[in-house]
């Protein structure tokens, strides 16, 4: 067990200390260990529940660390962390346990001192069952404290969407997301590929929204799995699914994907106009269009080329070349706090005008790269309404000729359609959070 506990902390380390990516350096750590599926498992759990839980398990130990968090040694505060998580939050591990888990580990990678330190804080903790560690008359504290955001972010969704709304998505930000495919029918329908998934041992689920998505209940890791090797699937969030299919996509057209690493959507609007036409994935990082260029192999397309660029340059070739223009520009990324806890901590959300002037200076070439009667759809993964609804305001009122077009998905409860036409996907059980707007080049 002590080398669970090790390899999470390691983990949690470097996304905290080195501002590293959980999912990345969570898959090379585990592939780098001897551990068991089991205990991969226990693992992933630790790590995504502490970076999840930050903000309250750090308040909860300012109460027994007088001096701060933030003098104590990296190693000692992350074994407090991921120990606090555990007793409060997982129910399967004895209290006791936990304790001496983390004693024990101290001693072996610290010292003596510190393991007492581990000990007292611990043990004090477990004793004070009646302890309150915010101010409960103040809502905003409450909210910070139970969903465990900065009280920045809890700010923010309040002002931009009410008291109600914003509680609504802290909660949904905080869901365990299931893993999501998009079935490939190019190769298999969706039958046979739903049929394939069950033998092979997978507990599944249609889609919540989309009709090509399968949810993954329980199962071992889809992309060790020979249908996803060989191109029948995808992972994909079904917001994410979404974008593709608002781009009034049909055989043979020039397509045009802007930012497309690491190509989810690029490959999906490949299979929507089933291998015909031309896709053009463009991307800033050079080393980001080789994770393009395995998904399309992987999958079987052959309509889809890859090339550096800047989307926030002008390319005069591009002029009105194309039928449709993709922009899932760079974001906040709020809306995928889900999958990426450490969102949470790592986003200066005072600091968003250098990403806005990205994002619209994308939207202004993207403008000049589609043809007259052409479809833009633009995307986001955060719900800021300054990066969404503002930047879809500034860009009618600045483009005359364009105009947005109104998509429908179905009345879900987590869908809202606004009186404009862009769509915001609230995060849910199912889904990310996000935001699509079509718009079309009218002359």
């Amino acid at each position: 067990m002590d080398n669970s506990r090790l390899v999470a902390i390691t983990v949690v380390e470097k996304v905290l200390n080195e501002n590293a990516y959980s999912n990345i350096v969570l898959g090379l750590e585990l592939n780098k260990s001897e551990l068991n599926d089991k205990d991969k498992a226990l693992v992933t759990e630790i790590v995504y529940g502490t970076l999840k839980y930050k903000y309250t398990i750090d308040k909860i130990l300012c109460n027994y660390i007088k001096k701060g968090i933030d003098k104590l040694d990296s190693f000692v505060l992350n074994i407090l962390r991921i120990s606090i998580y555990q007793i409060r939050f997982l129910d399967k591990i004895p209290s006791f346990a936990v304790v001496n888990e983390a004693v024990n580990l101290t001693k072996k990678k610290s010292n003596i001192g510190a393991s007492k330190l581990v000990n007292g804080v611990l043990r004090n903790y477990l004793r004070d069952v009646d302890v309150h560690y915010y101010n409960e008359k103040d809502d905003i504290e409450r909210l910070c404290f139970e969903y465990s955001f900065t009280k920045a972010l809890v700010k923010l969704f309040i002002k931009q969407y009410g008291s109600t709304v914003a509680e609504e998505i802290l909660k949904g930000l905080n869901y365990k997301p299931d893993v999501t495919v998009r079935v490939n029918t190019l190769k298999l329908t969706y039958e046979e590929i739903w049929g394939k998934l069950i033998e092979n041992g997978y507990n599944i689920e249609k889609g919540y929204v989309c009709s090509q998505a399968i949810r993954i209940i329980k199962g071992k890791n889809i992309e060790n799995n020979l249908l996803f090797n060989e191109g029948y699937i995808t992972v994909q969030d079904e917001s994410a699914m979404l974008t593709a299919m608002s781009m009034e996509l049909e055989p043979n057209l020039k397509v045009l994907d802007l930012c497309s690493a690491p190509g989810g959507k690029t490959t999906h609007i490949a299979e929507i106009m089933k291998n015909t036409g031309n896709v053009h994935a463009f991307d800033i990082h050079k080393n980001k269009l080789s994770l393009i260029n395995e998904n399309l192999k992987r999958i079987g397309i052959t309509n889809t080329t890859c090339e550096v660029m800047d989307a926030t340059v002008y390319v005069e070739e591009l002029f009105e070349s194309a039928d449709r223009v993709l922009m899932d520009v760079p974001c906040s990324g709020l809306g995928i706090i889900r999958k990426k806890p450490e969102i949470k901590w790592s986003k200066d959300i005072s600091n968003m005008k250098s990403i806005i002037e990205t994002q619209r200076k994308i939207m202004d070439n993207a403008s000049k790269y589609v043809k007259k009667g052409g479809v833009l759809v633009y995307s986001t993964c955060t719900l800021n309404k300054e990066e969404n609804e503002e930047n879809i305001q500034w860009f009618i009122e600045s483009h005359p000729d364009f105009k947005i077009e109104p998509v429908f998905y179905g009345e879900f409860n987590n869908i809202s359609y606004s009186d404009k036409g862009s769509v915001t996907i609230l995060p849910n059980e199912y889904m990310d959070g996000f935001f699509i707007t079509k718009i079309i080049k009218s002359w």
